[in-house]
């Protein structure tokens, strides 16, 4: 068997275990450290092995993961989430669809200190599925609209995914936060509208709300603004250049503590839980990331990634056809895949191909597009069956939803992401421009 077979074989096998359940990070581990002792011998692998995990976890562009893990986990335990969405809920809920287009923009305004896809969704539920099932919601709408509303956490920045991928593709990651914002806000307008389209359809689905005073609409802002002070000081901060993005997370997460903290919402214990969780989820990640590390070296020897730059380069395809097709890739592997081992798997072996197109657009532009249009189909995945792992978060938060009328209710926010991935491909610019890359 050549290296370039064994390579095929590996992925496939890999494919295989992730499919059954095994760890992500334990397949790519098995998969490359065996791959790589075959091609190299066991010697090389060995010195791979004391070498490797080391370096990858020491560097120390990595710091800016538990620093925003922690940022979220302070906004969680401090109850931030029940403040947005009461403050959504104050402006929009008398609309028919409104308590959950308010749980659209409470996902939104929280997805800004957040970072996790899950977590968004799954804070968000608890203060949002009993308003919208004391008020008539249709089982499919309310898990719906949280499942697809705690995507957001991975897009509006800061997430964990994109400072992944800024590592892993060597680039600002100011840039990819930067451009991460109108797509964003396409998304959150699009869920939007979908909730507005359904119960158009549906009207029984989401019945209206009661209507609050003037007064306590404006009141409700007060507690807004330190969120949105919080992610301007972040964001804008780095972009500036006041602080590095590590420095930025360090302050978000302070600042979050704080913020949760004076609102009486945050004691020791909740402080405690936080930290306990973000270690929790830093070494998930950084497992991963070592498993990602092995398996790399192992497709570097197999000479996969340049083998298959070649035969998409004989097809005479358009770079807009061979986009299309990865963007297709990307939907079904998300179908059957976690976000974070997508991006970990195929970046290495898609970037170069994408780099080496022309798409009208400069050059140091193209890698912060690809993320951005990535990352969103990442998004896509998370409530695609048959993983679809928000979905049976947040199903799991409404025993009384058959997990069948949960898939019904994503229909109008998945027709909406397939619109915004068509943007996105057409109108490379929502990514680039805010950038100032493009």
């Amino acid at each position: 068997m050549s290296n370039l077979e064994l390579g095929v074989a590996l992925f496939v096998l890999m494919m295989v275990l992730i499919v059954i359940r095994m760890p992500i990070a334990i397949s790519m581990l098995v998969c490359g450290m065996g791959g790589f002792a075959i091609i190299a011998g066991v010697d090389p692998l060995l010195g791979l092995l004391k070498e490797a995990p080391f370096s990858r976890v020491a560097n120390n562009e990595l710091t800016v993961i538990p620093l925003f893990v922690l940022m979220g986990q302070f906004a969680s335990e401090g109850g931030i989430s029940q403040e947005l969405y009461k403050s959504a809920r104050a402006w929009f809920g008398h609309y028919r669809g409104g308590i959950a287009m308010a749980t659209i923009g409470g996902c939104a305004a929280f997805g800004a200190i957040c970072g996790s896809s899950v977590a968004t969704g799954a804070t968000m539920a608890t203060v949002a599925m009993p308003e919208m099932r004391r008020y008539g919601y249709s089982g499919a709408l309310a898990t719906g609209v949280l499942a697809a509303g705690g995507t957001l956490g991975i897009l509006i920045p800061p997430s964990i995914i994109l400072v992944i991928y800024a590592i892993l593709t060597e680039q600002s990651l100011v840039h990819l936060f930067l451009a991460a914002i109108i797509p964003g806000l396409i998304a959150t307008a699009g869920y939007a509208i979908a909730v507005w389209c359904y119960v158009r359809v549906r009207p029984n689905a989401g019945p209206a709300g009661d209507p609050l005073p003037m007064r306590e609409r404006i009141r409700s802002l007060r507690t807004v603004w330190p969120v949105a002070a919080i992610f301007t000081v972040v964001i804008g901060g780095i972009y500036i250049g006041v602080f590095t993005p590590t420095e930025g997370a360090a302050v978000g997460a302070a600042a979050t503590g704080l913020l949760s903290w004076t609102a009486g919402h945050m004691r020791w214990r909740g402080i405690g839980n936080a930290l306990l969780e973000t270690a929790k989820i830093t070494g998930m990640i950084y497992l991963v990331l070592m498993g990602a590390e092995f398996y790399s070296s192992f497709l570097a020897l197999s000479l996969l990634p340049q083998a298959l730059a070649e035969w998409i380069g004989g097809l005479g395809w358009s770079p807009m056809q061979i986009l299309l097709v990865m963007v297709l890739l990307y939907l079904v592997l998300g179908c059957v895949m976690d976000g974070l081992a997508m991006i970990l798997l195929t970046v290495p072996v898609f970037l170069p191909i994408i780099i080496g197109l022309d798409f009208g657009i400069p050059a140091e532009a193209v890698p912060i597009w690809f993320g951005i249009l990535i990352l969103i189909v990442v998004e896509v995945g998370l409530i695609t069956p048959p993983i679809g792992i928000n979905v049976y978060v947040i199903n799991s938060m409404a025993p009384d939803v058959p997990m069948t009328e949960s898939f019904k209710g994503i229909v109008p926010f998945f027709l909406s992401d397939l619109v915004r991935i068509a943007i996105i491909l057409v109108f490379p610019a929502t990514c680039t421009w805010l950038a100032g890359v493009g």
